[in-house]
């Protein structure tokens, strides 16, 4: 399997290029904090995802789409702050993408573990 090929990798490099084009307009700041902090989780997921497909055991893919759902965790925490702080508005559909990607990563989890069996 290539990551490619994986909706989850795809969706999670779509979120990315928003990420990127959202924390644009925050303060410049910012630039060294928390727009650093939610570019990079957001980098992390689809990262993980490849990195994880690239392992030889279904084992260590598991642990990296593991560590892409963190990932997920912690972006939507850091953008939870940042709409607290007025510095994004109408990040709804974000989140719901968010949501959708961690729900395929869930599913390439679940089929990784099944094929493990």
């Amino acid at each position: 399997m290539t990551h490619k090929n994986l909706d989850a990798w795809k969706e999670a490099i779509k979120l990315t290029i928003e990420i990127y084009t959202l924390t644009k307009s925050f303060p410049k700041e910012e630039l060294y904090g928390i727009t650093n902090q939610i570019r990079r989780s957001a980098v992390s997921i689809p990262s993980n995802i490849a990195e994880g497909c690239a392992r030889q055991t279904a084992k260590e893919t598991i642990q990296f789409l593991h560590i892409a759902l963190g990932s997920a965790a912690e972006l939507e925490t850091q953008l939870i702050i940042a709409n607290e702080l007025k510095y994004s508005k109408d990040t709804n559909e974000i989140f719901n993408t968010l949501n959708h990607i961690r729900k395929l990563v869930v599913g390439l989890i679940k089929f990784q573990k099944a094929k493990n069996e």
